[in-house]
């Protein structure tokens, strides 16, 4: 049996993650895989992983971002992106089609519907929401609101993004290595991981800030690259460790002893897998509000940028109870691949 995934983004950050590690499980499974990235994506995490894909058009709305000017020039070029998926689900010859986030799934699940093959979709956002339960099956992301409903359209399911089998085998003594490469860092001291992704965004590079201008009784870590040059400007280098776009993450969440985190996307739940609390910075992407606390009840603190030393404060004081609670979602988190796995291929048998 053979897929074609079709990925929204560029190929190097986390939807492209998520798509590698369904396509990970899928390959436990005996399911050949093949990939769709739009042909402007560089697809460097693929590329990384010795896979080549298919080149077609994949129209961006923003996402969690997207406004009505965005996603109507979206679904201008949907037409023309529409029957680009179709003749490369045609010409890989797939039996069934997974549209991973936004402009992928979207694609994929149109794509899908006029090569006259199944097709599942991963949806986070708004647009991708309204769109793809209108075809086909989809798996609901802990982003859209709709993950926190009892009862949900019998199309739709709910699940944990699926995460790398190592990502919970992380090694403080390799952590601990890199760190020591870093002049201004203490092993006397706590450690506490900022990030928003693979981009840093200007409210993590804020908070992590307030919090070197209030005390230096703690390593402040801070993880990503920044999302526009000028932004390297505001690191620090004195007051903070500044490690960039790193692939030991894993052993940084699990060396770390609190994580301050974005409230969206796989890190959250990366870090719980190392049972690591968080304190979850909202509004820090485009002003967006997620309530992960709500999913993740007992497990975080959310804390506005302004507010972050205060919440640090809050998760240190309460730290056994946001463990105990991060170790049970890790858990769950851990099995998430393997779930939605196994419900699509129930769903084609």
């Amino acid at each position: 049996m053979k897929v074609l995934v079709i990925v929204t983004g560029r190929g190097l950050g986390g939807d492209a993650m998520v798509a590698l590690n369904v396509i990970k499980v899928l390959e436990k499974r005996g399911i050949e895989c093949e990939i769709a990235l739009d042909k402007t994506a560089p697809g460097v995490l693929f590329e990384k992983n010795g896979y080549s894909w298919h080149k077609i058009s994949i129209p961006q709305a923003g996402g969690h971002s997207a406004t009505k000017l965005s996603a109507l020039k979206g679904a201008l070029k949907l037409i023309t992106a529409t029957f680009k998926a179709r003749k490369a689900i045609k010409k890989s010859k797939a039996d069934f089609v997974i549209g991973i986030l936004g402009g992928g799934a979207i694609v994929g699940s149109l794509g899908a519907k006029f090569a006259r093959k199944p097709c599942f979709s991963l949806i986070s956002t708004p647009l991708d929401s309204k769109v793809c339960p209108k075809f086909n099956q989809c798996y609901i992301l802990p982003e859209l609101d709709m993950f926190r409903w009892e009862k949900l359209p019998a199309n739709m399911d709910k699940a944990f993004y699926p995460l790398a089998d190592n990502v919970g085998q992380g090694d403080e003594k390799i952590a601990l290595e890199k760190l020591k490469e870093y002049p201004n860092f203490d092993e006397s001291k706590k450690t506490i991981v900022f990030s928003s992704g693979s981009s840093i965004f200007k409210g993590t590079l804020d908070a992590i800030h307030l919090v070197a201008d209030k005390t230096d009784e703690y390593n402040l870590v801070l993880v990503g690259i920044p999302l526009h040059d000028e932004y390297y400007d505001l690191i620090d280098e004195d007051k903070i460790i500044y490690v960039g776009y790193i692939d030991w993450i894993n052993h940084l969440f699990k060396f770390s002893d609190l994580t301050v985190l974005t409230d969206d996307g796989v890190s959250l739940e990366e870090a719980f897998t190392c049972g690591k609390p968080i304190v979850a910075l909202t509004r820090v992407k485009w002003g967006r509000y997620q309530n992960m606390a709500g999913v993740f009840k007992g497990a975080m603190i959310e804390s506005e940028v302004s507010d972050v030393c205060k919440s640090i404060d809050e998760a240190f004081e309460n730290y056994d109870s946001l463990q105990e609670n991060a170790l049970i979602y890790g858990k769950q988190c851990m099995e998430a691949g393997d779930y939605l796995v196994d419900r699509m291929l129930k769903k084609l048998e």
